[in-house]
């Protein structure tokens, strides 16, 4: 990756510092900020010279301090229905993905907050790979961005844009990197940016108790919960961090979630897994469980993944059970399952990153140079 700091992900006092730093005359700072803020975040631009109203010893001096580097892409990948994924990179070890789901009415991109997740959630594909650590506001920002490039979205404030809402679902728990995804979510939401709504930005959480209230009043985005069950010795199972923020609490914390309401609703996912949380006597409680809380109810079929413990429901079940969950009031859509034949549906994102000690790096980077050295000798 380039040495140079990416102005990517920076909000406009840190912008305004960089540019500073860099030697621009204190008289043109604020100019300056603007006219970039909108070439990047507007037009998305993606190299200095591309920004033909800045005066060409200007951009030279961007060029030479700074870069608008996207994260690498891996691989990239369509499915049979139109979902795209892409496996990006930041560095050795820092692999992440992104899934940009279209439908007829809106086009959905899943981004991803960590490398790995700390949640083991035993559903989830992404809970088999640790930890490695927290995206940036740069690298969660980068994937809009790789997908709006993809998909020729630009400028950001055009009608009929391609990527019309953006839910923090990929990779991670959003809340456990809340600094980095509100700094993000900040330039995803300004009018003078990506200028998406905030209706149209969702967070979804396993259940991060006593950050869900710091979400609704310094981000303001809607709320999904990874619910999954509705007895805290089986939530204690498959959504480990029940352990310590139990079904109580949790809903407490989205009766008071700021801005709740009959037209800003909470998003309940529960994944429908065969003979495990898909009885009718399931579907009654759960019905009890979100009584008074404005809610709907996303029924998640199980995306399958190698290894996985559990079977999705019957088909046959899941209408039973969200027969029960209509009938008591609550929208309760199943969600089709999109993009399973290259591993994009719900629950089944990982990379293959993993924590590198920096002796097997260099040495590992020593042996790549040394090989590409040899191919280049002649025979």
């Amino acid at each position: 990756m380039d040495s140079k700091p990416t102005l990517i992900g920076m909000d406009k006092p840190a912008l305004k510092a960089a540019l500073a730093g860099a030697g621009v005359p204190s008289r043109q700072l604020s100019m300056r900020v603007g006219q970039l803020w909108n070439w990047i975040h507007v037009h998305g631009a993606r190299d200095f010279a591309a920004m033909t109203n800045l005066a060409r010893d200007f951009r030279g001096l961007l060029e030479n301090s700074f870069t608008l580097a996207r994260p690498e892409i891996v691989t990239a990948q369509v499915s049979q229905d139109g979902t795209r994924k892409w496996l990006l990179r930041t560095g050795p070890g820092i692999e992440f993905e992104t899934v940009y789901i279209p439908e007829e009415d809106r086009g959905t991109l899943c981004v991803s907050s960590q490398v790995g997740c700390t949640l083991t959630c035993k559903f989830c594909h992404t809970g088999t790979q640790k930890l490695v650590r927290n995206l940036t506001p740069a690298e969660i920002l980068g994937q809009v961005m790789i997908a709006k490039d993809a998909l020729e979205d630009w400028p950001s404030t055009a009608p009929d844009r391609k990527v019309t809402n953006v839910v923090m679902m990929g990779m991670g728990e959003p809340l456990y990197n809340f600094d980095n995804v509100k700094a993000a979510l900040a330039i995803v939401t300004d009018g003078d940016a990506l200028a998406l709504s905030k209706r149209r930005v969702t967070l979804s959480t396993a259940g991060v108790v006593p950050m869900i209230p710091r979400a609704g009043a310094e981000i303001g985005s809607g709320l999904a919960i990874s619910l999954h069950a509705v007895r805290d010795e089986l939530r204690d199972v498959i959504v480990p961090i029940n352990k310590k923020y139990p079904i109580a609490e949790l809903l407490d914390a989205c009766r008071n979630y700021p801005g709740a309401s009959n037209a800003r609703r909470i998003t309940f996912e529960y994944v429908m897994l065969k003979d495990v949380n898909d009885s009718i006597t399931d579907a009654k409680e759960l019905v009890r469980l979100v009584k008074g809380i404005p809610a709907k109810i996303n029924l998640i079929p199980f995306n399958a993944w190698p290894g996985a413990p559990y079977q999705c429901s019957d088909w046959s079940q899941i209408e039973k059970f969200a027969e029960v969950v209509n009938r008591a009031g609550y929208a309760s859509p199943v969600r089709t399952p999109r993009g399973r034949d290259i591993m994009a549906a719900c629950g089944q994102l990982k990379s293959e990153s993993v924590k590198e000690r920096a002796s097997a790096r260099q040495a590992r980077e020593m042996a790549e140079v040394q090989s590409a050295q040899l191919a280049r000798m002649p025979n």
